[in-house]
């Protein structure tokens, strides 16, 4: 079986796993290294809401929306540091009562939206108030960040920010890097995820991109299903699945072919385990 045949029947098999299998795929457990300067390292500690801005640069998507967008340009854009946490996210619906677990619509959110917390405004020993919150839709997510005046990050600015180790902007060619990711996507979700910010912040300071939940991103289900992707009698076949792979911008970067195969799965009202957000603006 030939490279590039090997990558198309992986991401195949991606493309096959719902949501909620996906939920026992990813684990704790950072990336550690040192930030872009030695004086990150004296900095305070990161507290809930914080933002770092991502500067300008280019961005190699793994599924170029077409050749002529191989590379793409990205404006600045700010991130929260940390992803939003148990304690955020009770302070948020707490402040406002429709979010609450037992209260939001089916079409907003399924049945196991924060399951895992005590009660609709008591977390509980399931899940630590300082990591990161898990069993939320998109709805809610987006909801949440828009009460922060905020939004959710788009997938390219996501991945543009997630693609910085500790030491540079675009971390892909560090094989220690990438070997981190890929060891996280191999070991079974925690029952209850440590803290945020364990680790060392990558080159824009931002901690948790990679190493303890999946996030979601605001055109999730763009890259590898549109709205009419679907349809009978669409001619571009090579967009889906294992199909999509063999026109893969970067075919060794198999950490970002696993998160694209599983956005693909979700909807927005889907809440995972291991599948938490963090805002830009």
């Amino acid at each position: 079986m030939t490279r590039r045949v090997a990558i198309a029947a992986g991401i195949a098999l991606a493309c096959a796993v719902s949501a909620s299998a996906a939920s026992s795929a990813a684990a704790a457990g950072a990336p550690a290294g040192s930030s872009k300067a030695a004086a990150d390292a004296k900095a305070p500690a990161p507290k809930a809401g914080d933002m770092v801005k991502v500067a300008a640069g280019e961005h190699v998507p793994v599924y170029p929306p077409s050749p002529e967008e191989a590379v793409i340009p990205m404006k600045a854009f700010e991130l929260d540091r940390l992803p939003v946490t148990n304690r955020d996210y009770l302070a948020f619906v707490t402040k406002h009562p429709k979010w609450r677990r037992g209260r939001v619509p089916g079409l907003l959110a399924d049945h196991r939206y924060l399951e895992h917390w005590k009660g609709p405004l008591e977390i509980g020993a399931e899940a630590d108030p300082d990591a990161p919150v898990t069993r939320v839709s998109w709805f809610a997510a987006k909801a949440y960040c828009e009460a922060q005046g905020k939004r959710l990050p788009t997938e390219n600015e996501w991945e543009y920010a997630a693609a910085a180790s500790a030491t540079s902007p675009n971390g892909r060619s560090d094989p220690a890097f990438t070997a981190r990711l890929l060891e996280w996507y191999s070991k079974p979700t925690p029952k209850v995820f440590p803290k945020v910010a364990r680790g060392e912040p990558n080159y824009w300071g931002l901690h948790d991109m990679h190493g303890l939940v999946w996030e979601w991103v605001l055109d999730f289900g763009s890259t590898m299903v549109s709205s009419d992707s679907r349809e009978d009698g669409d001619p571009d076949k090579m967009r889906f699945c294992g199909a999509s792979a063999i026109n893969a911008g970067d075919k060794d970067d198999y950490a970002a072919f696993m998160r694209y195969a599983f956005r693909s799965s979700l909807q927005g009202p889907y809440t995972v385990g291991n599948l938490g957000f963090r805002c830009a603006r």
